[in-house]
């Protein structure tokens, strides 16, 4: 777990990092294309204000794309509240705030930048299927997030990956409509300029399926994980296993599912059917297999 918590700080300040560079690069290759370095002075404050909201407000960011509302510690969250308070204490962790989406769906994720600054988000439709076993599973899940940091990483991706979608769509927008096109009558120019077009052209397409990389890195291995350290937790892995189950025979996708934060979630919020090559979860059948292989072994 210690290992975990050290790699997931580690991988935050390269992937911040990453896309520090990104972005730079970005505005120094249009500043020279216009010939103008304040583009590259303008692409320095965006990655650096970026990464800095990226860290200390992307848990706010994520609770309001997902629509999520705090909830008070009384009725009908009151058991929610105590269920959570109990596991937290059981995994040494600081309670966490609790969040209520509006939302048949049922679902739950864990975001924040560390264990004192986390929040739970759960869908009314988890609460309403779900039995007491059940949900201390998701928690616990989730709670493992938290202990393990994973939370930290997972909701910097959130920003970072919105803002590169962001800078890809201007650049191809910006290509299509002419933006691209630039009088040079020097031919090393116009060539250097040709080459630049090229190098932009080939971020931006293949911008957003880099940022889908990065979410599918930190992502299928981490469910794993929680899963596992979730079931240690309770010392029930069937009552995780059951709530996956239930989980996975509802077919309606969340209603403000979002691309940024799917990988955010226990269960993929679009409820594709089959979990493909870029899906951001692995599939349920497989974790359920085994946490079914943990029942008996953990006491």
């Amino acid at each position: 777990m210690y290992k975990e918590i050290d790699s997931n700080k580690r991988r935050t300040v390269l992937l911040m990092g990453m896309f520090l560079v990104f972005v730079i690069g970005v505005g120094y290759a249009l500043s020279l294309y216009f010939n103008n370095y304040f583009i590259l002075v303008i692409a320095v404050m965006v990655a650096t204000v970026q990464a800095l909201v990226s860290y200390y407000y992307a848990d706010s960011i994520s609770l309001a794309v997902s629509g999520a509302k705090e909830a008070p510690r009384a009725e009908p969250f009151l058991e929610l509240h105590r269920l959570v308070e109990n596991l937290s204490i059981t995994a040494g962790l600081p309670k966490p705030k609790i969040f209520v989406i509006n939302d048949p769906s049922p679902n739950a994720f864990a975001t924040g930048r560390d264990p004192k600054h986390a929040s739970l988000a759960v869908t009314s439709g988890l609460l309403e299927i779900m039995n007491k076993n059940e949900l201390q599973g998701v928690i616990a899940h989730e709670l493992s997030h938290v202990g393990n940091y994973d939370i930290r990483l997972m909701t910097v991706v959130v920003v970072l990956v919105g803002v590169i979608a962001l800078i890809s769509d201007f650049a191809l927008r910006w290509m299509w409509f002419g933006g691209g096109r630039r009088n040079d009558n020097n031919e090393g120019g116009g060539q250097a300029q040709l080459i630049l077009l090229v190098v932009a052209i080939a971020l931006a397409i293949l911008a957003p399926l880099a940022a889908t990389l990065i979410q599918l890195a930190i992502s299928r291995k981490r469910e794993y994980l929680a899963d596992a350290s979730g079931a240690l937790l309770t010392r029930y892995p069937d009552g995780l296993a059951t709530a996956l189950e239930k989980i996975s025979q509802y077919s309606q996708p969340l209603k403000r599912a979002n691309r940024a934060t799917a990988h955010l979630y226990i269960a993929d919020p679009f409820r594709k059917k089959v979990a493909g090559l870029f899906a951001t979860h692995p599939p349920i059948a497989d974790r359920i297999k085994k946490l079914k292989a943990m029942i008996g072994k953990v006491k």
